[in-house]
């Protein structure tokens, strides 16, 4: 069955809660196992590291722990049709799909602009998300230690992801270096 790569979509899938990797690891499995590799493209948890602390909420210096972004989902980038469809919503794990309505409705797609904060923040940047973003954008800095501050976008390089981004620190117009998926437009 010939697709086209400009029809995938981003999908949120639903499941038990701390069953996120287990559920993703079953999907992962089935869509080899089936052959769909070409249809079902990725299966993503939002899981990062976060500095563990120890009972007194004192970070624990050079260890972390993962942290799910959102409890409960999993994200997947496929082609919609009826047998991927049938595939995910069948995974063992899977509670739904959100945005399907039941009675044999294919589930609604997420939006590029709502999926790309989830991406970057998991560190999943591709050169796609680079074509909504130009020197002069309002943007959000979503982590790092600038996390919180707005500001503008001076350049963007594209090899390296590194973008300067002018923001009010203290008062003052400060050029600050920030890799890519640290920025949100707003």
């Amino acid at each position: 069955m010939p697709t086209q790569l400009s029809e995938k979509q981003w999908y949120i899938v639903t499941t038990y809660s701390m069953h996120e990797s287990k559920t993703a690891d079953n999907l992962k499995k089935r869509i080899v196992s089936m052959g769909m590799e070409d249809l079902i493209l990725r299966v993503l948890v939002a899981e990062i590291q976060v500095p563990a602390t120890d009972k007194e909420g004192l970070t624990i210096p050079g260890k972390t722990k993962t942290k799910n972004l959102y409890p409960g989902y999993i994200f997947v980038e496929m082609i919609m049709t009826d047998e991927s469809w049938y595939i995910v919503r069948n995974t063992p794990g899977v509670t739904g799909i959100a945005g399907s309505s039941g009675g044999g409705q294919k589930p609604t797609p997420v939006s590029r602009e709502e999926i790309e904060p989830v991406l970057k923040r998991m560190g999943e940047v591709d050169e796609s998300m680079y074509e909504r973003y130009h020197v002069g954008d309002s943007v959000k800095i979503i982590s790092g230690a600038l996390e919180g501050t707005e500001g503008k976008i001076i350049s963007i390089d594209r090899e390296t992801g590194a973008c300067r981004v002018e923001t009010m620190f203290f008062g003052r117009t400060t050029p600050a270096d920030v890799s890519f998926s640290e920025i949100e437009k707003i």
